[in-house]
């Protein structure tokens, strides 16, 4: 009786701070500032905003593995306003989807290796990656960014967006969506369409790569969470990936 007390007011505490109300997401961010998250990267296909990444390497991006595109229509942009035409572009070179990815699934996360010059005057700089031991705990203060939705079914932005979020405990998250897998994290609130493939970012570390929400469509429903696939459980394929004994990049 007590426990299921404690629960209910968790919960109500939590509803009252607004942390699981994932429609108020990136719907409701701040612009950017240009000199802040020079790892943030548009996936684009036929030169359309599709998904965001993170840059991890000197052309290493991170995205979903939902995320996936025809490399020979894609390419990836930095520049916090897509609408820029000095942005840096680069095409993509490979690209290797978690061989266990299902769209909009579990394990979604992919790499992409880039190609294409360095344009000096457009300032990128990658972001680390968790190591193994990293722990993040519940209500930990993170952020996420995007070009997504502004709305349910609006469109996508071309500024930059990024909004404070708090990590949930994980128990109260699969409470909240039965059937999660140990490999993700989840936030209060988070993202919308278009803002999948982009960082949680925790202590200037790249912690998570939003993938999915309960409805998908629906950016405004509450009290359920956001789900990041947790980077620290991809750590063995992601190396495996660069030493070049996976996929191949």
């Amino acid at each position: 009786m007590m426990h299921g007390l404690r629960k209910f007011l968790l919960l109500h505490v939590l509803a009252c701070l607004g942390l699981t109300v994932p429609g108020s997401a990136i719907i409701h961010g701040e612009k950017a500032s240009e000199k802040s998250m020079l790892y943030m990267a548009s996936v684009q296909e036929n030169r359309r905003h599709k998904c965001g990444g993170f840059l991890v390497g000197k052309d290493l991006v991170v995205t979903a593995g939902q995320c996936d595109v025809n490399v020979r229509e894609a390419d990836v942009v930095f520049g916090h306003d897509l609408r820029l035409v000095e942005n840096q572009r680069k095409y993509i070179l490979k690209k290797c989807k978690h061989p266990r990815s299902k769209e909009k699934e579990w394990n979604d996360i992919m790499l992409l290796k880039l190609g294409g010059e360095d344009r000096p005057n457009i300032k990128v700089k990658p972001i680390l990656i968790p190591t193994p031991d990293l722990n993040i705990t519940e209500n930990e203060k993170c952020h996420v960014a995007g070009w997504g939705f502004t709305e349910t079914s609006g469109k996508s932005v071309d500024d930059l967006r990024v909004l404070d979020v708090s990590v949930i405990n994980p128990k109260l998250c699969r409470d909240q969506l039965r059937g999660l897998p140990a490999d993700v994290i989840c936030t209060g609130k988070g993202f919308c369409q278009g803002d999948y493939g982009g960082p949680l970012v925790c202590n200037g570390m790249a912690v998570g790569v939003a993938s999915w929400n309960r409805r998908n469509a629906d950016c405004n429903y509450p009290g359920v969470p956001n789900v990041y696939t947790d980077i620290k459980k991809f750590l063995p394929w992601i190396n495996a990936v660069l030493k070049k004994t996976a996929c191949k990049i």
